[in-house]
């Protein structure tokens, strides 16, 4: 039955904190134990993660434009329920699979369940007012940044307990039993957003709930500024993925780390980055503009990455003080984009607009962490965090193409609710 509570930026940041820690449980080994336990090339051990990520590619904005319809909570409520099938299935298969394509399908099928962040930006937007929009975008990097403080560091923790000879399933079904909790959370505290006056209105757009839906594309590109914003998103997101599963990889293979190292490092990330999207984005969004912001947040990444890339001459310490760098960037830009693209939607279009912004991403998931590994395995452990800074560098350049609020034609946003 609906939540009777009032809609509001705490309860969806619960929910997507809740759900972004499981997600992080099984950063530290997945790959790792892919490649050492069913015998796969570095390359065939990202995929798992391209995978996850191209369905999220094609079903964010099916889940964001239905939100748009039915209202966000009920594509909540579906989403979370799958995500704990989605991750028992996976422990199941990392425990007594004897194939790599039960994997595959696991992770495939997660990737479908949680392609829920473009209905939760939409959320954020649905009670936000235009000029709060950075800081309640901020939330859901916020709770990214929680999510990876949490996350990775219990689950190399946990990957070190063996289960049918393999490290890395307890993991995923203490990853299961979370997203039970989060569902609990979802039934029976979300209070729903989008008014039913709004829904009703939306239901009279015609909107194909098809994963390839061009027209629902072309119409977000068309609205001023949103076309470059995607583009700039994607091309951080694109960057950023190459150490998304080669990092196990380079931090055992380099600096001998095990997987419980890997993940307080994560961690260590994590902190950073919930830092500076918690407290630092909201004071630096009253003061400069988005466009600004993202410049900024760029070029420390394109530092960031090609840190990493000489850590092995340097040392451990230069690992770690590089990547709070790369934290801090990418804490700056992440929901400065999102409240840029947000800012430009109208407000019947919100899910749908940001849905797209999110596939964008999730499309430059896909690529990110297996080209990661393609240069891994054929050219050497830096290659991936050179490409990355490389890419930061065109990215950082587009970013000149991004104008002010104050110079864009805000296409309609009516969102004036406050939370």
């Amino acid at each position: 039955m609906p939540s009777p509570r009032k809609a509001s930026l705490g309860s969806i940041f619960l929910t997507v904190f809740l759900d972004l820690v499981g997600f992080g449980l099984v950063l530290p080994f997945l790959a790792e134990e892919a490649r050492d336990s069913f015998g796969v090339t570095p390359l065939t051990a990202t995929l798992l993660s391209a995978s996850y990520s191209a369905m999220q590619f094609l079903f964010v904005p099916v889940w964001g434009r239905l939100s748009d319809r039915v209202g966000r909570r009920p594509v909540l409520v579906w989403s979370v329920a799958a995500t704990a099938v989605g991750m028992a299935w996976l422990g199941l298969a990392l425990a007594y699979g004897s194939s790599i394509g039960w994997l595959f399908a696991a992770r495939a099928f997660s990737g479908i369940a949680t392609a829920n962040l473009g209905t939760a930006s939409a959320y954020i937007a649905d009670i936000t007012k235009p000029e709060d929009r950075a800081r309640g975008m901020g939330m859901i990097g916020m709770a990214f940044g929680l999510g990876f403080i949490l996350g990775p560091g219990i689950g190399g923790a946990l990957a070190k307990v063996e289960v049918g000879g393999r490290h890395g399933p307890l993991a995923c079904f203490a990853a299961a039993a979370l997203s039970v909790v989060n569902f609990g959370w979802v039934y029976f505290g979300l209070a729903e957003s989008l008014s039913a006056e709004k829904r009703a209105e939306n239901a009279k757009t015609p909107r194909r709930l098809t994963p390839l839906n061009i027209e629902a594309a072309k119409a977000a590109f068309a609205i001023p500024g949103v076309g470059i914003a995607v583009l700039v998103n994607f091309l951080i997101i694109l960057s950023f993925t190459n150490l998304d599963q080669t990092f196990r990889f380079f931090n055992k293979d380099i600096f001998g780390m095990n997987e419980l190292e890997t993940g307080m490092l994560l961690a260590f990330i994590g902190i950073m980055a919930a830092i500076v999207q918690g407290g630092v984005i909201r004071p630096l969004a009253k003061k400069y503009d988005e466009a600004v912001i993202i410049r900024i947040g760029v070029a420390l990444q394109v530092l960031a990455f090609a840190g990493i890339a000489a850590s092995p001459t340097f040392g451990r310490g230069c690992l770690f003080a590089t990547s709070a760098l790369l934290a801090i960037g990418n804490g700056l830009t992440q929901p400065s984009v999102s409240a840029f693209v947000s800012k430009r939607a109208p407000g019947t279009a919100q899910g749908g607009t940001l849905g797209t912004n999110q596939a964008a991403a999730s499309l430059a998931r896909v690529f990110g962490p297996a080209f990661g590994g393609w240069v891994y395995g054929a050219i050497g452990p830096r290659s991936p965090y050179v490409a990355a800074a490389i890419g930061m560098v065109v990215a950082l350049a587009f970013t000149l193409l991004l104008h002010r609020s104050s110079d864009a034609q805000n296409s309609g946003n009516t969102s004036t609710q406050t939370s």
